[in-house]
């Protein structure tokens, strides 16, 4: 089943892979800002705010990936969502203030799951770009050096 507002540009396990990350970044940005406070070693100028409108700038690189594949740059689309993906690593980082074991166990949760979440949309768009860039390729050598002007 095709939704109204998807692209027939992504592949859908790239759709599922964006949701499934999508929720995954919301509910460990937004347990990481309600529960600030709790996250061990976490430096103070870090706050509920700058959590959220860190969310809002990552969101924006996914936002911007989908317009891009929207209006017909579906290679340029994939790599921004692979980018907004790789994101997702970036909350392993709270293993670099604190062990996982001084997590509780919906903190390291909300972590794994952003993160693997992340990789595996990077590795799906990463596939899908390099398949569309063969793809031109294959296209521009099929053409010859003839058509180019």
């Amino acid at each position: 089943m095709r939704f109204p507002w998807t692209s027939a540009l992504l592949p859908q396990g790239v759709w599922a892979l964006l949701a499934t990350y999508f929720l995954a970044s919301l509910a460990h940005f937004t347990h990481n800002a309600e529960y600030i406070a709790y996250y061990p070693n976490m430096p103070l100028w870090i706050t509920r705010e700058t959590v959220y409108l860190v969310w809002l700038a990552v969101t924006s690189v996914g936002v911007a990936g989908l317009a891009l594949s929207r209006s017909g740059w579906p290679f340029l689309g994939a790599v921004a969502l692979a980018a907004y993906g790789a994101f997702g690593l970036d909350g392993l980082g709270h293993y670099t203030l604190a062990l996982c074991a001084e997590h509780t166990w919906a903190m390291n949760l909300s972590i794994w799951a952003e993160a693997v979440a992340g990789l595996g949309l990077a590795l799906a768009c990463t596939v899908f770009a390099s398949r569309l860039f063969a793809a031109r390729a294959r296209a521009a050598s099929w053409r010859g050096p003839s058509s180019e002007r």
